[in-house]
């Protein structure tokens, strides 16, 4: 676990002094931090929130503890474009600020993010600092589908494309996109709640970090359903080249039907067993029809051709 209490990061057991101004973070499963928030007096329906990974984002506040649960968006190991999130719960004290999630490569990975740019500020700022980083990881993540939309749209147009895995791919992209759509709207909320909350003298200093965070969150609202949007139009593009390709399938074998249409024609003729057919007797009989045939075949064949339906 990690605790701040100085410019240094301290990896190490937790120990939570009564009176030093502590910067800690760790899982919500630590039965320490638990133990001792319950023994001062942090609300017990607060618990069951901040161990829930089914709870949502939020922002509480009591005489004595602040809570925020924000949303750490990350990569799903086994799928492309598909992405989890998980719960980051902010508590804050007169002395403690914890930053706990679910799981601990999370929190050591918002810990030395938190290290290159701690500055040993006050509690609201390392509440700016979270969400920022959090905010961050959030538009990384919307960069990277960007870039694998590119992708995609290009591999569209190759015919050696394997049709379940781009639509797998379109289908998680949508999916992700949706899910950082609506938390970042709800932590828009939650964030501006927090702040609006602040002294005003702590507002005032802090202004241009939470306009610039807003941006962020704007940014991430826009591009998010800008992106849905692409996402739609790559199923209706690929689903238009699959109707294509069909379309240019059908006309070759309607044209191939057509160049061996008139053929049949001409041998089933000489297929019907009439005792009178002057051309049975004819010397040159076998090879006029064949040369009929390849005269009718060649004239339709440079037809379809000139129509480019082959």
């Amino acid at each position: 676990m990690f605790i701040f209490t100085d410019r240094l990061l301290k990896e190490e057991d937790i120990q939570i002094r009564e009176n030093e101004k502590q910067i800690i973070f760790s899982t919500v499963k630590n039965e320490k931090i638990i133990d001792w928030l319950k023994t001062h007096g942090f609300p017990e329906s607060f618990i069951e929130d901040i161990q829930s990974e089914d709870q949502s984002i939020t922002y509480e506040e009591t005489e004595n503890f602040k809570l925020l649960i924000l949303k750490y968006i990350r990569f799903d190991e086994e799928e492309n474009l598909l992405y989890d999130d998980s719960n980051v719960v902010v508590i804050i004290t007169k002395n403690k600020f914890f930053v706990l999630a679910e799981e601990k490569e999370i929190i050591t990975e918002l810990a030395k993010k938190f290290e290159k740019r701690y500055k040993n500020q006050e509690f609201e700022y390392v509440t700016y600092l979270i969400a920022d980083i959090l905010v961050d990881n959030t538009i990384l993540i919307v960069d990277v589908i960007d870039e694998a939309l590119e992708d995609l749209e290009d591999s569209i147009f190759h015919e050696n494309i394997e049709e379940d895995e781009l639509q797998k791919d379109i289908y998680y992209a949508r999916r992700t996109l949706n899910r950082i759509s609506k938390v970042t709207i709800q932590e828009k909320d939650v964030i501006n709640k927090a702040y609006n909350r602040f002294p005003p003298l702590i507002k005032k200093k802090l202004k241009y970090e939470f306009i610039d965070i807003n941006e962020h969150l704007k940014y991430l609202i826009n591009e998010s359903r800008t992106l849905l949007d692409r996402t739609g139009y790559l199923l209706n593009l690929h689903m238009g080249i699959l109707s294509t390709r069909m379309n240019k399938a059908m006309q070759r074998l309607a044209a191939i039907s057509l160049i061996f249409l008139p053929l049949t024609f001409v041998v089933g003729n000489y297929g019907m067993n009439f005792k009178y057919m002057p051309e049975l007797d004819w010397k040159y009989g076998y090879l006029a029809v064949w040369i009929i045939n390849i005269t009718i075949a060649g004239g339709i064949f440079y037809w379809l051709k000139k129509k480019k339906w082959i």
